[in-house]
């Protein structure tokens, strides 16, 4: 498993340095994918090729064990035949000794099948084994590929943030701002100068103004006075 490998096992230093050194750890993933569901694809086919053989030895065990009943009652026969005076003795003995011999290879080829069956057996229950841990691993790394996206995508606007606010920074946009609220205070102060000065120069007008009205009311006192002593009135005028 070419990827599998290098993926999985994570502890070793060469693979830490390999997975530091991705440009894309996105495309490294989804070729990881690839990998294993192309292993996935031989270890289903060598998986159906070992059931299949399997099954062969199954039917061979069959196959044997059928030849050996069948070469036995065929020595019986001959026996029998030679019995009945049907042929010669010896040469039944010759034939029934043939038989059990083709018998007894087909014991031992029906041994041998059934040997075989059990070790393709064994086989097929570790390869499914393997089948099965691959398909995880491929549910596995789709999933963790769906996450690592989304985590790409925070990522790169995260860092792209980062670099505006670095570069606004770098660039004195932040001071250039921080100089011209300075400015617009000292404005405001500048505003709030002028409008003293301007209460302070009504304030000096409205002195003036009530001094005068009060000159305006000590003459007029005088004159009223001045017709009472006449004995003018406003009325008699």
């Amino acid at each position: 498993m070419k990827f599998l490998r290098r993926l999985f096992k994570i502890g070793q230093a060469e693979v830490h340095h390999a997975i530091d050194n991705m440009e894309d750890p996105i495309k490294m993933t989804e070729q990881g994918i690839r990998d294993m569901k192309e292993d996935l694809d031989k270890a289903l086919e060598a998986l159906a090729q070992v059931k299949a053989m399997s099954i062969r030895a199954k039917k061979e065990v069959g196959d044997y064990e059928e030849k050996a009943e069948d070469y036995n009652e065929k020595a019986m026969l001959l026996l029998k035949k030679a019995q009945n005076g049907g042929m010669e003795p010896a040469e039944a003995d010759r034939l029934a000794t043939e038989a059990l011999v083709k018998k007894e290879e087909a014991i031992q080829l029906k041994d041998r099948a059934i040997s075989d069956k059990e070790k393709f057996d064994q086989n097929v229950l570790q390869m499914e084994g393997n089948v099965q841990t691959i398909k995880q691993n491929i549910s596995k790394w789709e999933n963790e590929l769906k996450i690592l996206r989304s985590r790409v995508k925070v990522a790169d606007a995260t860092k792209s943030l980062n670099k505006q606010m670095a570069r606004i920074d770098g660039n004195g946009t932040i001071a250039l701002l921080e100089r011209m609220k300075e400015k617009v205070n000292q404005e405001e102060a500048l505003a709030e100068a002028y409008g003293d000065i301007a209460n302070s120069s009504k304030s000096i007008d409205a002195e003036i103004n009530k001094a005068v009205d009060v000159k305006k009311s000590k003459a007029n006192s005088e004159l009223e006075k001045l017709k009472e002593q006449l004995g003018i009135n406003g009325k008699n005028d």
